[in-house]
């Protein structure tokens, strides 16, 4: 075992320790409202879903789980964001104030830091930065809720505390039973609630440096750049798709007003991009829209931060190799600075494995449940995405599709984060070359 990728194994041991006494907790009666406990395969899921801030959900948060159990998810969700190893370090560094040479490697890895050391620095920034965008969020919803919705001050705090955690871990999760639907025409939610998840699928490397830069993009690293310029590109675009798509059906936009239209297609276009809160009905949308949608959660946020998918970097990445390629450049530009090749071979690998296991994925739950493509495709793209946007099936599926999607959860959250932490630590010098040799392409 090699020291560089040994970090990666105690992140995913990380995950799935915080998996399995996750499930111990929600399989207590405690946890589940009337008489007995939930099922083991009840627990197992929604902890899954919870530790890999997804949101798919086989019971109603809102009704089947007690405050204790919906404390537990939304603690995971937490944690999950994030990152174990981030909070384990960051507690160790509050308990005892230093951390061991380990622990510096593992969040290093965990956040996708060029080196160790800065570790203390960006653990302490990561945590101190979520809780204050949290905490800000948090309030806004809160006083919405008890102001313009009659919510009890406790009651009202606790759904503000609940939904600004959710939103800025890109969860998903919802205390009501319609996710946010009831609020679609509420600009003040929707709005709080897409920047929440907006600024934590930038990634914490991009929130970071703007806290520090904001006003001096010259200093904005590429990675910076490239995510802001493509999520903006992603954000804007899919929310015309869907607005226009979606604009004359009836049973999600086409009953509303023009603005609430709008106001809905922002919100939907945002959470696509891996949070998975709704304001409208998702299993009625139109085919295409589905599609659509599953492209922009397959590509997902930025990286090191609480979205999935292959991320907005990596699609970026192949945007410019095929511009360079269609216009015969000898080298892949981007902002100003030359893109290295090992970073063309991460990104095409990257790519190349989440569509294979997509696609095997989809073929499999297809044989499994005997659904059609659009929403089978669709639920598998969600979880290995760990967006939590769902057509409804979920909940149907007999247990062993659902573990299949469990499956998908966890290489969507972990898998992302080591495989690419491990391509990007692993360096390994040839002495020699082969003689060069070119294939006939297209």
């Amino acid at each position: 075992m090699t020291h560089a990728i040994q970090p990666t194994r105690i992140v995913a041991v990380g995950f799935l320790g915080a998996i399995v006494l996750g499930a111990l907790l929600l399989a207590l009666p405690i946890a589940k409202a009337g008489p007995g406990g939930a099922t083991w395969n009840e627990a197992l899921f929604t902890s899954v879903s919870s530790v890999c801030i997804t949101g798919l959900t086989v019971t109603d948060t809102a009704t089947y789980w007690t405050p204790f159990g919906q404390v537990v998810m939304i603690v995971l969700a937490q944690l999950g964001g994030l990152g174990i190893m981030t909070f384990a370090t960051f507690v160790g560094l509050i308990v005892l104030r230093r951390m061991s040479l380990s622990a510096q490697l593992s969040s290093a890895t965990e956040n996708r830091s060029i080196g160790i050391s800065d570790a203390r620095s960006i653990i302490r920034g990561v945590v101190v930065l979520s809780l204050v965008i949290e905490g800000v969020v948090a309030l806004v919803l809160a006083l919405q809720f008890g102001l313009a919705y009659g919510m009890d001050p406790g009651r009202a705090v606790w759904f503000g505390v609940f939904h600004a955690v959710s939103a800025f871990n890109n969860a998903g999760f919802s205390l009501f039973t319609d996710s946010m639907t009831g609020f679609v025409s509420d600009p003040v939610v929707c709005i709080t609630l897409s920047v929440a998840t907006i600024l934590g699928g930038l990634g914490f490397p991009v929130l970071m440096q703007l806290r520090k830069h904001l006003r001096t993009p010259r200093l904005w690293s590429m990675n910076t750049r490239l995510v802001l310029a493509m999520s903006a590109v992603l954000l804007v675009g899919g929310w015309a798709f869907i607005t226009a798509v979606e604009w004359g059906n009836a049973a999600t936009l086409g009953h509303l007003d023009p603005a609430t239209r709008l106001l809905a297609g922002f919100f939907q276009s945002v959470q696509t991009r891996t949070s998975g809160f709704s304001t409208v009905d998702i299993g009625s949308m139109q085919d295409e829209t589905l599609f659509g949608m599953s492209v922009l959660m397959f590509i997902g946020g930025g990286p090191a931060g609480t979205s999935g998918g292959i991320k907005v970097t990596t699609f970026g990445v192949l945007l410019f190799i095929l511009i360079a390629e269609l216009r015969g450049d000898t080298a892949v530009n981007v902002f100003g600075k030359r893109l290295s090749r090992s970073v063309h071979r991460e990104a095409i690998t990257v790519v190349l494995l989440a569509v294979a296991l997509v696609a095997a994925s989809t073929i499999v739950l297809m044989l499994m449940t005997g659904q059609p493509l659009t929403p089978v495709l669709f639920e598998a793209v969600s979880a290995f995405a760990t967006t939590g946007l769902s057509t409804g099936i979920t909940p149907g599926l007999d247990w062993p599709a659902q573990l299949l999607l469990c499956l998908l959860m966890l290489v969507g959250r972990i898998g992302t984060i080591t495989f690419a932490s491990s391509l990007a630590l692993r360096s390994r010098t040839i002495m020699y070359q082969y003689p060069k040799e070119r294939p006939i392409i297209g």
